[in-house]
């Protein structure tokens, strides 16, 4: 087999290849020998049809299903022999598949380029230090209790954190419509499940009235016939109730697995419980800037291959979330483009950071993390088993282990400051306050 490579781009192979005509013609005959012993056709006993007849009959279909294979086969060992890394699929285009002593073929692909590792000693990075607070505590108790919290009627007008019980119909110009009708509808007043203008007016109900209110319907609202229209809504008032909170006490506890009723053991779990989250949360905003450091500091060709295939995956998880199959035509590429390129850009960097500085697998630190992942669940026992067990699911754990030194290892290299924070302020970064 004769090769040659010609670089046609940055990272655009060429590859002419020629493989001796015997060695299709040598297996095409092989085929045909086998199949004559099998084959059934009319006038010739089972296993006695002549070779002369297989071949007329069989020939060109065995012919283009070995040459096919010889080509496939033959790109692969060129591949290996030249020590060439593809980045995708070849485009096989043959230049002489008959006559001759040669086959000859070209295979067009790209390669995978070349990274040089980025220098980091002058990337910045902001690491937040935080702690878990009584304060935060009591509003993760406060926040259970809202969770497990019991109605009890009363007499006054609604107010915000009320639930109200009501019929309604609603009407446009005059006419009722689809959607628009319900009995025994039970909402919590200011819980932001309605439409703005009709939960606002169910301030100041009170059961027995009867009252009929105009609202609204948003200009984005999903049925066509209601965007932006003015509804009326004839409401009967059934009942109003007021939120009763549970005491924080032994029957409390119990509720959540604490046997004994301890109050002190249920915060000391929600403390153990909160410092894991803000561990993982603190780790999560440094591997945010990490990542974009590598990003940023390494300029290279993607192959289109991987960036094409990374359109394709996150087009369908975005389809999944949007309805799948429902989806009458494909999003458009362009809509992932910029960040198929981000994280093909970052695989690809990431790779060979660990290559070229030799990075391994910690077993410890896989351990390690897998321990305090279980610990999440109802049987971290059951959980530990499986990613033991399972190849895949501890490949992929190895492989976040492996990404999580690198960062390490690019935090050591950079310029890093700390910064004071709360809990609340880390977990919740782009929460408003309410207040």
């Amino acid at each position: 087999m004769q090769v040659s490579v010609e670089a046609t781009g940055n990272l655009e192979r060429k590859m002419t290849i020629q493989v001796p005509s015997e060695r299709v013609d040598t297996e095409v005959d092989n085929r045909l020998k086998s199949l004559a012993k099998r084959v059934k056709l009319d006038g010739f006993r089972p296993g006695k049809v002549p070779l002369k007849v297989v071949r007329q009959r069989y020939g060109t279909g065995v012919y283009q299903e070995v040459l096919s294979e010889v080509l496939q086969e033959s790109y692969r060992e060129a591949v290996q022999q030249e020590g060439l890394e593809p980045a995708g699929n070849p485009s096989i285009e043959p230049t002489s598949l008959e006559g001759g002593d040669a086959i000859e073929f070209t295979a067009s692909f790209q390669v995978f380029p070349e990274v040089q590792v980025a220098d980091f000693a002058d990337v910045e990075i902001e690491r937040p230090k935080a702690e878990v607070a009584d304060e935060d505590i009591d509003r993760v108790i406060d926040s259970l209790r809202e969770q497990n919290k019991e109605w009890a009627e009363v007499k006054r007008k609604a107010k915000k954190g009320d639930r109200v019980t009501l019929d309604f119909v609603g009407t446009l110009n005059g006419e009722e419509f689809d959607g628009g009708k319900a009995e025994d509808f039970q909402v919590e007043v200011g819980a932001g499940r309605l439409i703005e203008s009709f939960e606002k007016q169910l301030k100041g109900v009170k059961a027995g009235e009867e009252p009929t209110i105009d609202v609204t319907f948003p200009e984005d609202y999903p049925a066509e016939n209601l965007k932006g229209q003015t509804a009326q809504f004839a409401l009967t008032i059934k009942q109003v109730e007021g939120p009763k909170l549970p005491e924080v006490d032994e029957e409390f506890a119990k509720k959540f697995g604490i046997e004994d009723g301890s109050v002190e053991k249920l915060r000391a779990d929600v403390r153990s419980n909160m410092e894991r989250e803000l561990r993982q949360a603190l780790k999560g905003r440094v591997k945010q800037q990490v990542l974009e450091a590598v990003v940023d500091k390494h300029d290279f060709d993607l192959p289109d291959a991987l960036v094409k295939s990374e359109i394709n995956r996150l087009r369908e998880e975005a389809e999944k979330r949007f309805g799948g199959a429902e989806q009458t035509q494909p999003l458009p590429d362009s809509l992932f483009e910029d960040e198929a390129k981000r994280r093909v850009r970052l695989g690809l960097a990431l790779r060979a950071i660990i290559d070229q500085k030799g990075f391994e697998v910690d077993a410890e630190r896989v351990e390690r993390d897998l321990e305090e992942m279980a610990a999440t669940y109802e049987d971290p026992e059951e959980v530990k088993n499986y990613y033991r067990s399972n190849p895949q699911a501890k490949s992929n754990l190895e492989s976040l282990v492996l990404e999580d030194q690198v960062v390490d290892w690019v935090v050591e290299q950079a310029k890093v400051t700390e910064k004071e924070t709360s809990f609340q302020d880390v977990m919740n970064p782009n929460k408003e306050s309410t207040e």
